[in-house]
């Protein structure tokens, strides 16, 4: 039985590579590595076409197997192709070997895109006819062929079939082909082709059910099948994607914050609740996807600052205060809500969200309702269910969020013996047996009555046919619970950020800490994908903030308040070696420190300068000066002034602009070997008073550190992290690639299949001025602008000379520009984001409202959400109509619908 159990499989990958490339197959036997690539079987060239190898196997044991194949390329890289969906059922076989014809699936093809969440399991859920192939498996000995091809969309009533040259494949008879089966993603047929004539020509083509006929063929050459049909060896084939035409779906949705929602039963912010109504107007509006941003719980100081979205304290929970607190109080409970009606209306008639207010009084209230509700809730096995399946972070975000409270800060280091986490410990307060587990616990009812509605608020929308997107941020408040039971994953010593662009010309710092990236890859990056894994339970796509911090970090010094004084990292330096090299005068105090003299006092502080050199420089007998100990930082500067009884700020940030005035930035613990140029080098100063032969040497130091030796190595570092975090999940994948985009990001991107953003006041291209969407790829995401830009009505404002140059240029009109955006300009700007190739058009609730005149915001100063350049931006944006008028403003859906039809959205 043992003999006859073992087969040979053989495998043939139909590639043509390049001198260097090489390959392998990594599978879920100990033979294929057991999913360790390190251990994958290598393949041999076998000519221009295939590559081949093969292993024994044990049917007895191994009944199925599944596999991918790796390619290393000539730079090393190793990519894997895409899906989980290969699969050999040894078994199958009859005790004859198995050949494999395979196609290599790369990961970047618009069809996997189709295989997502969002399409699989609500956009396309209804299409297709999948039925049982006219050949059964039953008869294994009789088979000597299994056909398998994808395609992602096929019309309702539809399936695929194939006809080819061989009388079994109905000799080209279009009238009765052979209908293939589903099993999984692929459709199927297994044939007996012994009498066949090799080699045999074939094509797959669409069979419609309902009409019992012929669609079409798909496009392309005939397949050919080479070999024999005798009995030696079973061959399956695994075709790849039908080559079918116009299946590429094109969408368009609607991005907005859950706290910018405003329906007539909110508590002055939008609730998971008024997802519901949303989900109505984007139904009658002929949009098919909701974006939101950020919805985790930002709970630090319970304070305005809290409302940064993009400021986790927790990876995982959501944010307290988007509860809805009647549907929590029920009936039974709705005692409790009557004295908040009269506070609750005079919250919901704000013109924006007042942060503190509703937190406090939503807190409060939630308190109570736990005390109330205590027993019953513990009782509940959906929450029982919740609890055991999200265990791992919400025990300790409870007992984090109780002990920020009682120790009335969230700097964990401050918490005496809980400073550290310890899970001992922290059971033992969230034992039931506790003096504090209520004040523990009263965090676990909320996260479960959190989920309640947002699952609502997702299955209603799936239900509707409307895709739920969300927003993953690149980094994690500093004292959040996450960096407080995981703290290795995390550089404390650093602050993330972003360099100066034009929407903040002293670059961003976010204060979040940098990843460590080597110790989230030793356990397989564990952290990532339980936070994917939590969001699809809600989300069938999401967008990757900063995308970039995949590849590398603006990485910020902790005494420095600015962005401007960032590096990325990793990177590889600038060594001082090189100076030497490339004939540079090297004087480590001249690059690194401040270049202060009197010329520079004076171009910045003017009359000022007098008073700045007698208060905060140092050594004024000699130039150049320095700062005194206690200003030579930025963080300095910053405690000194916020100690004074009054600020100016104006003199506060020229001495920030002082303390950043270097040509090179030092890496840490480098003893002097290890620089990088600051960002814009030469628009400092401390540039322009070097000699005109220096400055001219560091100019191609410096383009070559930030455009040309840096590429290979971010692409390096994106490829070990992206490509595993990509497979461990299903849903639709957007990255947010905007700002200084090194070389080697659109590529990356392409090659795993991840959607790019496509920005028409971004251009991407240096040359141009502005992007027209119809130049945009099919796996992008246009918008018109995002929450951290202005909307179309408020950039229409901000420069005359750019609004003139696109009146003409981009939308074809003559003459002058209007003064203000007219609904009419606003309508052509969306319908040529509509008509865009690419997969998704997704508009700012704000610019879909600027279409009518009725509608839109009198003020559109008062659309904008976020801006980038202040830190301490109040995010408070409120619709200025309730949902529930929205949904009865049957013109304006109507016409946005129609425009979405007509553009075949």
């Amino acid at each position: 039985m043992l003999a006859t159990s073992m087969l040979t499989i053989h495998f043939y990958l139909r590639y043509q590579t390049i001198v260097g490339q090489s390959f392998f197959i990594t599978g879920n036997i100990s033979e294929l590595g057991n999913g360790d690539t390190a251990n994958a079987l290598p393949l041999s060239y076998l000519n221009d076409e295939f590559w081949y190898g093969s292993l024994e196997v044990d049917a007895a044991v191994t009944p199925s197997l599944t596999y991918n194949y790796l390619l290393q390329d000539t730079d090393g890289i190793m990519t894997t192709d895409w899906g989980t969906d290969r699969n050999i059922k040894t078994a199958r076989a009859g005790g004859v070997d198995i050949q494999v014809i395979d196609a290599w699936n790369y990961a970047g093809e618009f069809q996997n895109a189709l295989y997502t969440q969002p399409f699989q399991q609500t956009l396309f859920s209804g299409q297709g006819a999948p039925i049982a192939g006219q050949e059964s498996f039953d008869d294994e000995y009789n088979i000597t062929h299994i056909f398998k091809v994808k395609t992602p969309v096929l019309a309702p009533g539809q399936t695929l079939c194939i006809v080819g040259s061989a009388s079994e494949l109905s000799s080209w008879d279009t009238i009765h082909p052979r209908l293939l089966g589903k099993d999984g993603n692929w459709y199927t047929i297994a044939l007996n082709l012994s009498q066949a004539a090799f080699p045999v020509a074939y094509k797959y083509g669409v069979w419609d059910i309902s009409a019992n006929g012929f669609v079409h063929f798909e496009d392309g050459k005939n397949r050919l099948l080479n070999g024999n049909g005798a009995r030696q060896h079973l061959t399956v084939l695994h075709d790849g994607f039908a080559n079918l035409p116009s299946n590429n779906f094109r969408g368009a949705g609607v991005a907005i914050p859950v706290f910018s929602l405003r329906s007539q039963k909110s508590f002055g912010v939008g609730e998971f609740t008024d997802i519901h109504q949303l989900v109505d107007w984007a139904k009658k509006a002929g949009l098919k996807l909701i974006q939101l941003l950020p919805l985790n719980d930002t709970t630090a100081t319970h304070t305005l600052s809290d409302s940064y979205p993009y400021a986790a304290i927790s990876a995982f929970a959501l944010h307290p205060m988007f509860i809805n607190l009647a549907q929590v109080a029920g009936e039974k409970h709705k005692a409790i809500m009557t004295p908040l009606s009269s506070k609750q209306a005079t919250l919901n008639a704000l013109p924006e969200v007042d942060y503190e207010q509703v937190t406090k009084i939503k807190n409060d209230t939630l308190k109570l309702l736990y005390a109330a509700m205590k027993a019953s809730w513990q009782a509940n096995e959906d929450w029982l269910a919740f609890y055991d399946y999200n265990r791992h972070w919400l025990l300790p975000y409870a007992v984090f969020c109780y002990l920020r409270d009682t120790n009335n800060t969230i700097e964990f280091a401050n918490w005496g013996k809980y400073a550290i986490y310890n899970p001992a410990e922290i059971e033992k307060l969230a034992s039931p047996k506790s003096k504090v587990y209520d004040k523990v616990a009263v965090h676990l009812f909320v996260q479960y009555q959190l989920h309640v509605q947002l699952s609502e608020a997702a299955a209603y929308a799936h239900q509707n046919d409307i895709v739920m997107k969300g927003d993953i941020p690149i980094g994690v408040y500093r004292n959040s619970c996450d960096a407080w039971v995981n703290p290795g994953l995390f550089n404390m010593d650093a602050q993330a950020g972003a360099p100066p662009d034009d929407f903040a010309i002293k670059g961003q710092n976010w204060g979040f800490p940098t990843y460590n990236w080597q110790q989230m890859q030793e356990d397989g990056f564990s952290w990532w994908k339980q936070r994917f894994e939590q969001m699809s339970h809600y989300f069938d796509a999401f967008r990757i903030d900063h995308i970039l911090g995949f590849f590398r970090i603006w990485s910020i010094p902790m005494d420095a308040v600015q962005g401007i004084l960032g590096r990325f990292a990793p990177a590889i330096p600038v060594f001082r070696s090189e100076f030497k090299d490339k004939g540079i005068w090297f004087d480590k105090d001249r690059y690194c420190k401040p270049f202060i003299n009197d010329m520079v006092l004076r171009e910045l502080f003017g009359i000022k300068a007098e008073w700045v050199k007698d208060n905060f420089v140092d050594n004024v007998k000699q130039e150049p000066y320095h700062l005194k100990e206690g200003f030579n930082s930025q963080r300095k500067l910053e405690a000194w002034f916020a100690s004074q009884s009054q600020v100016d700020d104006w003199i506060r940030d020229k001495l920030y602009d002082l303390v950043s005035n270097v040509v090179l930035i030092e890496e840490p613990g480098s003893t002097d070997e290890k620089f990088h140029p600051r960002i814009s080098m030469d628009k400092t100063s401390s540039f322009r008073y070097l000699d005109i032969n220096t400055q001219l040497l560091l100019t191609e130091l410096y383009s070559n550190y930030f455009f040309d030796r840096q590429n290979h190595f971010w692409k390096q570092q994106a490829m070990q992290k992206l490509p595993a975090l990509k497979a461990s999940t299903n849903m639709l994948i957007c990255g947010e690639d905007l700002g200084m985009v090194p070389d080697c990001v659109p590529g990356v991107m392409k090659d795993l299949g991840i959607l790019s953003l496509e920005i028409q006041r971004m251009p991407k291209d240096p040359k141009q001025q502005f992007f027209h969407p119809a130049q945009a790829p099919y796996m992008s995401v246009v918008t018109p602008s995002t929450h951290d830009m202005s909307t179309i009505r408020g950039w229409w404002e901000e420069d005359r000379i750019a609004t003139q140059q696109f009146y003409n240029n981009e939308l074809g009109h003559s003459g002058p520009a209007p003064y203000f955006c007219e609904a009419a300009i606003t309508k052509d700007i969306i319908v040529q984001h509509l008509y865009s190739p690419a997969m998704w058009s997704i508009f700012q609730l704000q610019d879909l409202l600027g279409m009518d005149g009725e509608l839109r915001r009198e003020n559109p100063a008062e659309e904008r959400i976020n801006v980038p350049a202040n830190p301490r931006h109040y995010w408070r944006y409120r619709m200025h109509i309730y949902l529930e008028d929205l949904v009865k403003a049957d013109g304006f859906n109507k016409t946005l619908s129609e425009f979405a039809a007509d553009s075949g959205r």
